[in-house]
């Protein structure tokens, strides 16, 4: 059965660049091979700030939103998280998301696609590892930094990748396909 790769498109604010760019990685991780792939947007979730009475490891969800997070976050054996950088930091959304579950998220590895000017996202990508390792997530080293991203995309709205960008999604995909073998072990 082939490892399940939910690559999440972080950002909900309208006119986001993030759509681009998450639906250029999900063809990308489509042709990589190495995970059957499914592209995620959390818009589509319309998460309000978290609102559940119990505490998430309870699983005991009240909210039809939650249900639906958990149950897309609980189908995955891999993430991507697509995601801008805002005042240094990732976007609110996903942090909020994040929140939302936690044993969905157990023993899973996740790699980051980040992007924004100069540092391509990398400080928001930093920041959110923490809050992803204690959610028992992986979050190999690799990543796939996108400085200036707003000169990669064209009139059409259309992400445009090229050589450095391909080669990190590949490397990032090669590393997640790994964690994902390992780590389903683990999650029996």
């Amino acid at each position: 059965m082939a490892l399940k790769l939910h690559t999440i498109i972080a950002s909900t604010r309208p006119g986001r660049v993030g759509l681009h760019v998450g639906r250029w990685f999900h063809e990308y991780a489509l042709s990589h091979g190495g995970f059957d792939a499914t592209l995620v947007d959390l818009a589509d979730f319309n998460l309000p700030v978290y609102d559940e009475p119990h505490h998430p490891r309870l699983q005991k969800y009240e909210h039809e939103h939650t249900k639906r997070w958990a149950e897309s976050v609980r189908g995955a054996d891999a993430f991507v998280f697509v995601t801008p950088e805002y005042n240094y930091s990732p976007s609110p959304s996903l942090v909020n998301a994040l929140d939302y579950v936690y044993l969905e998220w157990n023993y899973k590895p996740a790699g980051f696609v980040s992007y924004g000017g100069v540092s391509g996202g990398l400080r928001a990508a930093q920041a959110v590892k923490l809050q992803a390792t204690a959610l028992k997530l992986v979050t190999p080293p690799e990543g796939v930094p996108i400085p200036n991203v707003a000169q990669l995309i064209d009139k059409d709205r259309n992400f445009k990748s090229n050589d450095m960008i391909d080669l990190s999604a590949k490397t990032m995909l090669d590393e997640l396909v790994k964690w994902a073998t390992a780590l389903k072990q683990m999650r029996g």
